[in-house]
């Protein structure tokens, strides 16, 4: 893979430098007005259904992460019974990389999302605050075909409410599945909105819930009882997916985030509503 000579160019953007296949990780979340000025008054975040310190968020999210790793592609074909495949898909059209253009795909772990964009010519670093994570998507670039049209990809542990990038550097920034585990959300907000360049677009796809009736009892009886078992039989670990399906219900519904886009500083922000709700595409504009 030429990983090289981005890598070196981006060096030169970043506080901190880059390496190739790096370990790590992912973000932290949280809500409205300022989730971060309401959670420092409260001193308590939540994860899933309880109220913890934001370090014991920040901890317990590593751990799932941490847990699931190896699982977590598996488990999303399982539980979606295929459909995120769709979804992503669905997704980087929206994005339309292009050739040349520099990408942040930040809780992009595995690589799934940073894939499909390589694959369309642009260069994509992948950030997540999970080292475990990261390690599954550089051990999958590792095994991937390469030809002078594909974009590289670089791998490197980020936070994303403080993420070590120069501002006005990037083309797009991509966060799929992973902004609701973060510990304060508008932080994660404002920093995307800073290390993309003026003109760059902000495109996040997350879980909330369905306001299909009918289909939303169906939904919820789902996530609640069979998810978790299915963590059990597939990745053995029913705890870390009960936490999912709680962090997707506690997640704001997509109005409520296409708030906090446009509070962030972003423009033109919409939401694109899948089923109902139960997944939205969400962009916004840097100007």
């Amino acid at each position: 893979m030429a990983t090289a000579g981005f890598l070196r160019m981006q060096e030169a953007r970043t506080k901190t430098p880059l390496t190739p296949f790096a370990r790590g990780s992912i973000p932290s979340s949280a809500n409205a007005m300022s989730e971060s000025n309401q959670d420092a008054a409260s001193a308590t975040v939540s994860f899933g259904y309880e109220n913890v310190a934001p370090e014991e968020k920040t901890r317990r999210v590593g751990q799932v992460f941490t847990s699931v790793a190896k699982k977590y592609d598996i488990m999303n074909d399982a539980m979606s019974f295929g459909m995120h495949r769709g979804w992503k898909d669905r997704f980087v059209k929206r994005v339309k990389p292009q050739m040349g253009e520099q990408i942040l795909d930040m809780a992009g772990g595995t690589g799934d999302i940073a894939f499909r964009m390589a694959d369309r010519g642009a260069d994509v670093t992948v950030a997540d605050i999970n080292q475990d994570m990261l390690d599954v998507g550089a051990e999958r670039a590792m095994e991937r075909p390469s030809d002078a049209e594909t974009g590289s990809l670089a791998f490197t542990q980020q936070n994303a409410e403080e993420v070590d990038f120069a501002s006005n550097t990037f083309d797009a920034y991509t966060i799929v599945f992973g902004i609701r585990n973060v510990t304060y959300k508008d932080k994660a907000l404002a920093e995307a909105h800073r290390v993309l360049r003026p003109g760059g677009r902000f495109y996040c796809m997350e879980f909330s819930t369905t306001e299909w009736a009918g289909f939303r009892e169906i939904y919820d009886l789902y996530s609640a009882q069979i998810m978790p078992r299915m963590g059990q039989v597939i990745a053995g670990d029913k705890e870390s997916y009960q936490y999912l399906v709680e962090s997707i219900r506690k997640f704001p519904r997509p109005p409520q985030f296409q708030r906090m886009i446009a509070e962030a500083g972003f423009v033109n922000t919409k939401a694109e509503i899948i089923l109902g709700g139960a997944v939205a595409i969400h962009s916004g504009w840097k100007i």
